[in-house]
């Protein structure tokens, strides 16, 4: 009879639903720094404008005037291109460095650039 208490006890707990804690509940209200008239009138300016940022076509780059020509952005592209390649060879770059030398007199290992 002990056995059949046990296994009807037994029973009763794993038949019987587990509750969880509810989700912790965000209870800080939100103070919004500008008042709706305000983004309304800035969604009003955005339509007007035939823009509107949240719009997965959004172009940002749609007026974008460059400065440079195309040759000059390759030529700087390239330069970029080169140097980071001389960096990360396997010295290290430590043979392009040592052919950069920013100061008139050779600098040796050691040796302070600022010393007189």
């Amino acid at each position: 009879m002990n056995r059949t208490l046990v296994a009807a006890a037994i029973a009763l707990v794993a038949a019987s639903s587990a509750f969880a804690e509810s989700p912790l509940a965000n209870t800080a209200t939100f103070a919004g720094s500008r008042t709706r008239a305000e983004v309304q009138a800035e969604l009003q300016q955005y339509k007007a404008a035939g823009v509107n940022p949240w719009a997965q076509s959004y172009n940002q780059l749609r007026g974008l005037q460059s400065a440079k020509t195309r040759a000059q952005v390759t030529t700087e592209f390239l330069q970029s291109r080169d140097e980071t390649a001389a960096l990360t060879r396997e010295d290290s770059g430590s043979s392009y460095l040592s052919t950069r030398v920013h100061s008139p007199a050779r600098v040796l290992a050691g040796h302070p650039v600022n010393a007189q």
